[in-house]
């Protein structure tokens, strides 16, 4: 069983390793914007991975790792819902991401509510990540919001998000822990998923 929610936890997950730009300031001030807002969830963490040390999974368990991974596994596993975030590499997500994603056992995310964040130099990418991202949180059993934000330099400036891009992450946010809340003791939606079977 998840938290309660009195301390209702939802962090977003960055997928880049790449030095914090726009897409984590971006994830940041919705964070703290989130905090004091309607949902108020207790604790919202920011996980950038390119401020962890992620091992390749080789099939050790995270445990045995000598690195952030079973920290940041454990973070994901224990929280109410979960924000995915990435910026667009090669017309997908990071292999950053799909990495720790690889060390993540299924009951982890199954039910987790999940919002998904993708950012672009192009619009003309944004169906491509939306579309991996869901496949892998399907495979999960997570529950996923029905559209995604995408995000583009054009939303920023100066390395500020603008007022639509701070909108689009607010609602994104707010919706996520709606989700939560109204899942919170509810059976899974649906039998578990076909990994989960076997």
């Amino acid at each position: 069983m998840r938290s309660c929610l009195s301390q209702f936890r939802s962090p977003p997950f960055l997928g880049s390793v790449t030095p914090p730009g726009r897409l984590h300031r971006a994830l940041s001030e919705a964070g703290d914007r989130a905090k004091t807002g309607p949902a108020r969830p207790a604790s919202i963490e920011l996980i950038d991975l390119a401020e962890q040390r992620i091992a390749f999974a080789d099939g050790r368990p995270p445990e045995a790792l000598d690195d952030d991974t079973d920290r940041v596994v454990t973070a994901l596993a224990r929280a109410d819902a979960a924000v995915l975030a990435t910026p667009v590499y090669r017309g997908s997500f990071t292999g950053a991401l799909k990495n720790l994603l690889d060390h993540v056992p299924v009951q982890a995310l199954r039910a987790t509510p999940a919002g998904i964040v993708a950012m672009g130099g192009s619009d003309h990418h944004y169906l491509g990540v939306e579309r991996h991202t869901r496949d892998v949180l399907a495979f999960f059993g997570a529950q996923s919001l029905p559209t995604a934000v995408y995000l583009s330099w054009r939303g920023f400036t100066d390395g500020t998000p603008g007022e639509r891009a701070a909108r689009e992450l607010d609602e994104l946010f707010t919706a996520v822990s709606a989700l939560a809340r109204a899942l919170h003791a509810a059976p899974p939606l649906g039998p578990a998923p076909l990994v989960a079977r076997f």
